[in-house]
């Protein structure tokens, strides 16, 4: 056990690829995971094609932000009672663990270093973990379910339950329904928010949010956009809508939509600017805009509790099962949208 696969990225050169690097040995409260899954995210895909950088300065790194598997071996100095073959999903964040705002728990600052970006990930068949970003899962929760649990769920969730602060019976728009998007209208639906409104240019993007729990899904195209989120609102546009697309017109096009009061959450990351047209109908209505990043680890320990619950099926979620010598293969899929997954996860 010297050596094993991982997917490496040469920041600098922007090259990806599968290579063979030592196993790594875990420090003073450190456990070595042997990862079972980890989910494949767009966020990896910008950081392969330069459009996301790491907040720290690294030359390579795996990636993998979305990681589960069972403790492998301890390291020394640990605090916690941990036992090798303990089930595990690994927080996607790592706290700087010294300021007020990471004692707290709440989401760490950029003193912090996220997985798979500023350290090495779980896109490899052993990773590194400090103990304070374990979560324990249960035997019944399946090693791919809690894998995406720490990103692609726990974002949109945080979003909706932090960030929007969504409340029942409040009308709720989600533009993209891909990774984030699909489980936003799932978690909005949870929340009680009654009509969601899904709004995705892809029909079958569209014929899954029906299926995800979307009560209307519309084409951002179509002629008499408006109009239909007014009828579905019955005239009083949206409480809160989420921008999990991260594209300057989807923001300008859900801010125009918003009732008196409403809030716009972008969860979607981009560079450009943002613009809002309608300056003075936007501070008539007294509508927000809230910016979002990430969750807490707490949305991560709930979020898993739900799952095992049977209060949050994420089966539907996973689309494919990739091996990872061919993770190279999986970034494609997902750049592309090969069969439009949601999220693909790469089994060592």
């Amino acid at each position: 056990m010297d050596t094993m696969l991982a997917g490496r990225l040469h920041v600098d050169s922007g090259t990806f690829g599968v290579e063979e690097v030592p196993v790594p040995v875990p420090g003073p409260g450190e456990v070595l995971i042997e990862v079972k899954a980890a989910g494949v995210c767009l966020s990896d895909v910008h950081l392969i094609d330069g459009t996301l950088k790491p907040f720290l300065p690294v030359g390579e790194v795996t990636l993998g932000h979305e990681v589960a598997g069972v403790i492998h071996t301890l390291g020394p100095g640990l605090l916690g009672d941990w036992a090798p073959g303990a089930r595990v999903a690994l927080q996607a964040g790592q706290s700087c663990g010294q300021c007020a705002n990471c004692r707290r728990r709440r989401t760490p600052c950029l003193s912090g270093r996220t997985r798979g970006v500023d350290y090495d990930g779980g896109w490899a068949r052993y990773a590194l973990a400090r103990e304070d970003t374990l979560a324990p899962i249960p035997d019944h929760l399946p090693f791919d379910q809690a894998a995406i649990i720490p990103d692609a769920v726990s974002t949109p969730y945080a979003a909706v339950v932090v960030t929007g602060d969504v409340r029942p019976a409040q009308a709720v728009g989600v533009w993209g329904a891909g990774g984030l998007g699909a489980h936003g209208i799932r978690l909005a639906r949870l929340a009680g928010a009654a009509p969601v409104i899904a709004v995705d240019p892809l029909p079958g993007a569209r014929e899954r949010a029906l299926a995800f729990g979307a009560d209307l899904a519309l084409d951002p195209a179509e002629p008499g956009f408006a109009e239909a989120v007014l009828r579905a609102t019955a005239g009083g546009g949206l409480d809160v809508a989420f921008d999990f697309a991260g594209v300057p017109a989807v923001r300008e096009q859900a801010a125009a939509v918003l009732g008196r009061g409403g809030v716009l959450v972008l969860a979607g990351l981009t560079p450009h600017p943002l613009t809002v047209t309608e300056g003075t109908r936007f501070s008539w209505n007294r509508n927000q805009i809230r910016g979002h990043y990430g969750s807490a680890p707490e949305h991560v320990e709930q979020l898993i509790r739900l799952a095992s619950a049977g209060r949050l099926d994420l089966a539907p979620s996973i689309s494919d099962h990739i091996p990872l010598a061919d993770a190279a293969e999986a970034v494609e899929r997902l750049e592309k949208k090969v069969g439009d997954p949601i999220r693909l996860i790469l089994v060592p």
